[in-house]
């Protein structure tokens, strides 16, 4: 029986995973960047310009998303630190997505680079 680790490493021999220089050009060119992560790791700082799509609904959203069926879009996606954005990538591909591409490090090797990170300011309701 596979784990998680298993499945992530047959999925990341399958998919195109960028490092972060090549990523920034990546996301330049991308017509969607996909945060994988859930709403509150959305909510507590992302990729400028991501979307926040988890990858539990990912399949079901662009399905369910007009200007994200076209298979021959450019998509980066993204998480916490690769693991869930290399499974997104592969399921991507499986629909038939042709141009996928997934960050090595996910959004903690992003941050810890350095590069920009949006962060929504919280509501304050007083």
């Amino acid at each position: 029986m596979k784990d998680a680790h298993a499945l992530v490493g047959e999925a990341k021999q399958m998919i195109e995973e960028v490092n972060l220089d090549a990523a920034e050009q990546a996301i330049q060119e991308a017509a969607a960047v996909i945060d994988v992560r859930e709403p509150d790791e959305f909510r507590q700082g992302h990729v400028p310009g991501a979307i926040n799509i988890p990858r539990g609904l990912l399949e079901f959203k662009l399905t369910a998303t007009p200007e994200l069926t076209d298979r021959d879009l450019n998509l980066v996606v993204y998480c916490k630190s690769s693991g869930r954005a290399a499974l997104a990538a592969k399921s991507l591909q499986e629909m038939g997505y042709l141009k996928v591409k997934s960050i090595a490090g996910g959004f903690d090797a992003w941050a810890a680079a350095g590069k920009a990170v949006v962060t929504p300011k919280a509501i304050d309701f007083n």
